[in-house]
């Protein structure tokens, strides 16, 4: 168990996993703890030029107290990171998956030698939480006391803890339930977790974060994307902007926009019986090569085996009849759009 986690003390036990799953789906509200993931800030005269010569999107036009969604590509257009961006006035936060935190934070600091460019690591010194549900703003707002239900979607909300410690909340979805994540120094962490569980947040264990993750289809670096796919083949349109200059990659991104279509795409499929299928199951149709599982759950929403896969471009179709193949069994699937589950985000 890490530092940060037992600061906070992380129940050993999260209840059942019906009631866990409730809390989100049913009207309530999920806690879930983010403090694995990576918290850098970047600061300086040139952190803006530098950054955007690095990400999709355009940091530019990101004001203070804004945020947005970015990717890390290398010069193939294959996907090095996805991460958000927080614009908080006298530096940026940028916020990224355990799984690339390490290799986010290389990307950075081999520019800061090459002018004003400060690479700050405060993954130890913050941590991050996430309240998830259509609950999610009463709970938020019975424990700091702000009110969230209005914050807009790209907006940081800077607000006090009940000790007076500062808060940043920005309104995001993890699991397509309306969703805030919090961010505050590690030491006043067990004060605002405790405060969150007692506005009646239910703890969300790691294993059923991933069945949520998936019915939202959200992809997890590691698991549905790595440094072999091609930003464009996952579903990441707001992280990348078309208007901005230069940057790694840009020339294969725009080419694929402007000129065609990729090859494959992250989409859903649906299963008939899902039984015993895994990730890197493969996926035929009329005796030809599909594509490929990434990710499996049952949904207890749809009472049906779900799936995240790349398919290639002319099976996409929602409602697309597929074959998929598990240790030499057959199973039947349907592609379908994402989210699987449109919960109170939409």
């Amino acid at each position: 168990m890490s530092e940060v986690v037992e600061r906070i003390s992380i129940p050993a036990e999260y209840g059942d996993a019906p009631a866990q799953y409730a809390a989100v789906r049913d009207g309530g509200a999920g806690l879930i703890d983010f403090s694995s993931r990576g918290r850098i800030q970047l600061s300086g005269s040139e952190a803006v030029p530098f950054l955007n010569g690095l990400i999709t999107n355009d940091v530019k036009s990101l004001a203070p107290g804004s945020w947005m969604t970015a990717a890390f590509p290398n010069v193939q257009g294959r996907l090095l990171a996805v991460v958000r961006i927080l614009n908080q006035g006298e530096h940026f936060l940028i916020d990224t998956e355990p799984a690339t935190y390490a290799k986010v934070r290389q990307l950075l600091e081999r520019f800061t030698l090459a002018g004003d460019f400060r690479v700050t690591d405060v993954t130890s010194q913050t941590v991050s939480f996430s309240v998830q549900g259509a609950g999610a703003s009463a709970v938020v707002e019975s424990a700091l006391g702000a009110v969230v239900a209005t914050v807009e979607r790209q907006q940081i909300l800077e607000t006090n803890s009940a000790d007076g410690e500062s808060v940043s909340i920005i309104r995001t979805t993890h699991t397509s339930e309306d969703g805030f994540d919090l961010f505050i120094a590690a030491e006043h962490a067990r004060s605002l977790w405790n405060g969150l569980r007692a506005a009646g947040a239910q703890p969300i264990e790691p294993d059923m974060l991933e069945l949520l993750r998936l019915e939202a289809g959200v992809a997890r670096y590691g698991v549905d994307m790595d440094e072999t796919t091609i930003v464009s083949e996952t579903n990441l349109d707001d992280a990348v902007s078309f208007t901005k200059g230069c940057y790694i990659g840009q020339e294969i991104i725009a080419r694929i926009k402007y000129r065609g279509h990729v090859a494959k795409k992250l989409t859903g499929l649906v299963f008939d019986n899902g039984d015993g299928v895994s990730a890197g199951a493969r996926i035929t149709t009329a005796e030809k090569d599909a594509g490929r599982v990434t990710s499996v759950a049952y949904s207890p929403q749809l009472r049906r085996t779900i799936a995240l896969a790349y398919v290639k471009y002319e099976f996409l179709a929602p409602g697309t009849n597929v074959r998929v193949i598990q240790d030499e069994v057959e199973h039947s699937a349907q592609v379908a759009e994402l989210p699987f589950v449109r919960g109170s985000w939409f």
